[in-house]
């Protein structure tokens, strides 16, 4: 199987955030947050994968500080993990004061992603190459974080039969 240093997909996303974005005291509504983190996180799985990546979970999101109108938002995201097709990204969100250049980490979030044949099957994806102490960190913390997510998962998992509606068979 193929491999992949954590370096060839990170991504750092930036965006500036408008009155749309907040609610009325220019606090940014959480939301417009997690969706950033979730674009990034998916940006992230699909360089590594170069396939359709599908968000499976999203694990420890913390906000820590608030976000207002007319910061300039960053979500920084790479790989933290990489099992057979599951792959976990790490995410941190900052706010800078574009009047002062101050930044504030306002978020952190663990996300899985699963990446995904034509038939929407989740295939073998590569595996990923730490090269310095702190991917190396990353990675055996992540493999913990997995290792408790499974046990989780298994006992609340209850049987369901297949229900896939393809969007050009509605037509």
């Amino acid at each position: 199987m193929e491999q992949k240093p954590v370096s060839e997909s990170k991504v750092e996303l930036a965006q500036v955030m408008y009155p749309e974005h907040a609610n009325p005291a220019g606090n940014v509504h959480g939301g417009n947050i997690l969706k950033l983190i979730d674009q990034a996180g998916a940006i992230v799985a699909a360089r590594h994968t170069h396939r359709n990546v599908v968000t499976a979970s999203v694990d420890s999101m913390s906000f820590i500080s608030p976000a207002y109108v007319g910061n300039l938002v960053f979500a920084k995201a790479s790989l933290n993990y990489v099992g057979r097709t599951s792959m976990e990204v790490g995410v941190r969100v900052e706010a800078e004061c574009l009047k002062t250049g101050r930044h504030t980490h306002i978020a952190s979030a663990y996300l899985t992603f699963v990446a995904l044949n034509q038939e929407d099957i989740p295939i073998p994806i590569p595996q990923l190459i730490t090269e310095t102490e702190e991917e190396k960190k990353r990675y055996e913390e992540a493999k913990k974080r997995r290792e408790n997510r499974m046990t989780k998962r298994k006992a609340h998992k209850q049987p369901q039969e297949p229900c896939i509606v393809r969007p050009e068979k509605l037509a």
